[in-house]
């Protein structure tokens, strides 16, 4: 199927003519041929969202009524939840029970949305006169670029569909080359239950060529995107030139702070859900284990052990715990990271290889834990995105904290303890967007997600997410109108 791009309504091939073919990770099996799309498709695209949020065919339906259209896409979701997927787990790798989950977290996403979208009618602010009434009022803000990535296709690509709709907005989403079917599927979806053309487009290609247009381009009102540091910091700069809204997700390097209290067993398997959960391809990967000294022998020893006996599979062999990298390509980078942090000193007590036998058919790295490390280490600053946990230990709380907020990003933290006032201290203190008590990893679609430091700017979910795809406006109108006098009528 080339005639992927969906554009103004219609399901399009690349002006260029050009595909790519789109790989199983875990065994290197075709699952498609897409189009692949340039700058002159995205200037399309665009020019489409332009047409119809100034044409105003999706902006004027009252909220309430978008709201309903979100209900009606989270229950078509759950209709089509298996082929979903399974085309997830096609482009992804990851085993289909993951991917299942995460289909109906998108599909609870769309609810949230759809509930939240007739809620908000604006407030009345008092002016202090009787005669004015002055109300702010929440507009859509116009087209928006939206660039996802390939760890959580759909579910990344939702948590911007979601909000960008029930705002009122036009957009363009462009997925991760790597992973386009979902996307496919959700513009399928979308056309099916009646959005006026336009109103969602879908280019698919590269960052460099068919994502750029939405960074610079002027007639984009607003760019969101979730991705990597240093591509983030190229879409902020791009953005600034026509002084854009962005909005940005960029990842973490996200500590997992253990007390010597905290439930043992609780804690480790935690410990191995936070670091290897979809191989660590995962922006909250709970990838700097923090642990107390006077545990931390034990700790390590029974994580190694643990993580030695974790399954690795295709998603859809049900004896896999956690499945392939992406990509050659990536599976090259987590190689480099870790002969980098033994390099500077670290030691690898696990893993440290790629995946042999059946395994050597798709990008499969070990579970990996290092320890030996120290502050400073590029282990412990830079982001692996694979299945890679470092191990650093501390003595007590103060040190336990200035370790944890020793990094420039700040997405998501936990903090593991069976006494109550030191876990709501440590929370207090902690410098990331999320942070979880005795857990690691749930999300609620009605709870904020974003980051501090260079985990970017702006959040997803919540009621912010919504007021991330809105303008304010303030509505000033005085009911009797009079000469004010100020300057001298002299005729």
């Amino acid at each position: 199927m080339t005639n992927t791009l969906f554009i103004d309504g219609r399901w399009v091939p690349a002006a260029s003519g050009e595909t790519r073919e789109i790989r199983n990770p875990a065994d290197g099996e075709l699952v498609g041929v897409v189009a692949e799309a340039g700058a002159e498709d995205t200037e399309a695209a665009i020019a489409a969202a332009r047409a119809a949020f100034d044409g105003g065919a999706w902006r004027a339906v009252p909220a309430p009524e978008r709201g309903d259209f979100l209900l009606k896409v989270a229950d078509r979701l759950r209709e089509r939840k298996a082929e979903f997927a399974r085309a997830e787990s096609l482009d992804t790798g990851k085993r289909l029970v993951e991917s299942e989950i995460d289909m109906d977290d998108i599909a609870a996403c769309f609810a949230y949305f759809g509930k939240l979208a007739g809620l908000e009618a604006g407030r009345l602010v008092d002016a202090g006169d009787a005669d004015v009434v002055s109300r702010i009022v929440y507009e859509p803000i116009g087209v928006c670029g939206l660039i996802t990535p390939w760890n959580y296709p759909l579910l990344q690509a939702a948590w911007k569909i979601a909000p960008a709709l029930a705002a009122g907005n036009a957009f363009v989403l462009k997925p991760s080359e790597l992973t386009p079917h979902t996307a496919i599927l959700m513009m399928q979806v979308l056309d099916e239950l009646g959005l006026p053309a336009g109103v969602a487009n879908l280019v698919l290609g590269a960052g460099a060529t068919a994502g750029a247009p939405l960074s610079s381009h002027p007639d984009v009102d607003m760019v969101s995107f979730t991705g990597g540091l240093e591509t983030g910091k190229v879409i902020a700069a791009a953005a600034a030139g026509t002084v854009k809204k962005v909005a940005l997700e960029l990842g973490g390097k996200n500590p997992n702070v253990i007390f010597a209290d905290a439930d043992f067993d609780a804690a480790v398997d935690n410990a191995l859900n936070g670091a290897f959960v979809h191989s660590g391809q995962v922006c909250s990967a709970g990838a700097r284990i923090i642990v107390q000294d006077t545990i931390a022998e034990r700790f390590v020893d029974e994580l190694v052990r643990r993580a030695q006996g974790i399954r690795l599979g295709g998603p859809f062999d049900e004896a896999a715990e956690t499945g392939p990298l992406i990509s050659a390509a990536h599976r090259d980078k987590v190689t480099a990271y870790v002969e980098q942090a033994v390099a500077e000193g670290a030691r690898v007590r696990c893993g440290g290889a790629w995946g042999e036998g059946e395994l050597a058919k798709g990008y499969y790295y070990l579970p990996t834990v290092l320890d030996n490390v120290r502050r400073g280490m590029s282990a412990v600053r830079d982001e692996a995105f694979g299945p890679v946990v470092t191990v650093e230990t501390f003595s007590d709380e103060d040190e336990a904290v200035a370790t944890a907020n020793d990094t420039h990003y700040g997405l998501a933290g936990a903090v593991w303890t069976q006494d109550a006032g030191r876990a709501q201290r440590v929370a207090g203190r902690l410098r990331h967007g999320t942070v979880w008590i005795n857990d690691f990893h749930p999300y609620l679609p009605q709870a904020e997600w974003g980051g501090f430091g260079q985990s970017g700017v702006g959040r997803e979910l919540g009621p912010t997410g919504l007021a991330e795809y809105q303008e304010a406006k303030h509505v000033y109108h005085n009911t009797r109108p009079q000469v004010t006098g100020w300057f001298e009528d002299r005729k």
